[in-house]
């Protein structure tokens, strides 16, 4: 039999017990490390799964801007499966007529550049005839013009079929899945909004489903907004160009309104095109500069008027997290990437605006002066017609 434990057979010396384990504490480095290193692998699993992502987030931001016609379909006794078909069919007609007139204005440009062609090489001898006499330089004939373009042209043309074959596969198969996906996220979405709520304690679910309610709608919001600044921008364009009487108009007009979006680089890339054919086709250099100037016009009003007015300044992006976000989106996705960043960042603003760890990484996206208390829609001011007209529809 063991001897009972007393005074001389206790162990001595030895550290008080402890029910709750000591908390485990990284260096920063080691942190910032492993940080990085997620970083690495999420970025490169992006660029891999880009067929398969690139279709999905389309398609979740269309959802998201059609859920709103859906519900409305929906609250008038349509069945669900019949308010998403209808709202579906309504896109693809609207696009479908967007394609076929900038098709047509595509075709006729094209007819016309043979003419375009011609008058881009008397305006480029008269040019060179004037530096000629004002600095000495010595004009470059029509024939090296022509030689140094077609080499040109062979050296890249091999790079250009490949792009233009893959980019042409890429849009087939975006436009034939993203319908499909559009459907699943109507469909499915309380599902998933379940399958979320799983992941949450019961005692927090609550608060989890106003915030999702916020930034869905705060979110739906930004995207119906930045599609009317688009529509009124590209009416202002095309009015300012057709008063000039510029050629293709409207598809110019579009086109810069699209580009709009992006600071700085966008305006300057949908003025330059059209100006440029109008200083060809007219050989004015004073018509051309009103073409810039309607651009640059109608996006001060856009800036300053427009865009505070429709989309209000809770998800306004900062000009230069905008480029950032398009020259990473361009690196990651190309020509997809681009169109996409700017809503993924709105988005990926209002997601960090929701939750206090993330603000301040959400508050650096925002621009200044925008306010970061609180996702609810910004109250229009009273004394503004316009605005309580646009709050009011």
């Amino acid at each position: 039999m063991l001897p009972l434990p007393n005074n001389f057979n206790t162990p001595r010396n030895l550290p008080p017990q402890s029910h709750n384990a000591a908390p485990v504490r990284q260096l920063p480095a080691v942190h910032y490390s492993l940080l990085l290193a997620g970083l690495t692998v999420l970025v490169f699993a992006l660029q891999k799964l880009d067929s398969i992502l690139l279709p999905i987030l389309f398609a979740a931001l269309i959802a998201v801007l059609l859920l709103p016609l859906v519900n409305r379909l929906e609250r008038w006794k349509l069945p669900p499966i019949w308010a998403i078909i209808v709202a579906l069919t309504a896109v693809i007609g609207a696009l479908t007529l967007i394609v076929y007139l900038f098709g047509t204005q595509l075709a006729t440009l094209r007819a016309e550049l043979p003419l375009l062609q011609t008058k881009a090489i008397q305006f480029f001898d008269q040019v060179q005839q004037w530096a000629s006499l004002k600095f000495g330089y010595h004009p470059m004939s029509k024939q090296e013009l022509i030689d140094e373009s077609m080499r040109s042209f062979k050296k890249g043309a091999g790079g250009y079929l490949g792009t233009t074959l893959s980019t042409t596969a890429g849009v087939l198969s975006t436009v034939t899945l993203v319908p499909i996906y559009i459907f699943c996220f109507l469909y499915y979405r309380d599902h998933m909004r379940q399958f979320m709520f799983r992941f949450v304690d019961p005692d927090r679910r609550t608060s989890v489903l106003t915030t999702m309610d916020k930034v869905q709608t705060v979110v739906q919001a930004y995207l119906q907004g930045l599609f009317t600044v688009i529509v009124i921008v590209a009416i202002l364009n095309a009015v300012g160009l057709l008063l000039l009487n510029v050629k293709f108009a409207v598809f110019f007009a579009v086109f810069a309104s699209v580009l709009a979006v992006i600071p700085y680089i966008g305006i300057l890339v949908g003025s330059s095109i059209p100006a440029l054919i109008t200083l060809v086709e007219t050989g004015s250099p004073a018509k051309a500069a009103a073409v810039v100037g309607v651009f640059v016009f109608v996006q001060f009003l856009e800036g300053n008027f427009i865009t505070p007015m429709i989309t209000g300044s809770k998800v306004s992006i900062n000009p230069m997290a905008a480029i950032i976000a398009l020259i990473l989106g361009g690196e990651l996705w190309g020509t997809p990437g681009m169109i996409l960043s700017i809503p993924l960042t709105a988005v990926l603003k209002v997601m960090m605006d929701a939750n206090k760890t993330t603000e301040p990484w959400g508050f650096l996206l925002g621009d200044v002066g925008s306010s970061d208390e609180q996702l609810e829609p910004r109250t229009p001011a009273k004394g503004n017609f316009l605005t309580r007209w646009w709050h009011r529809k």
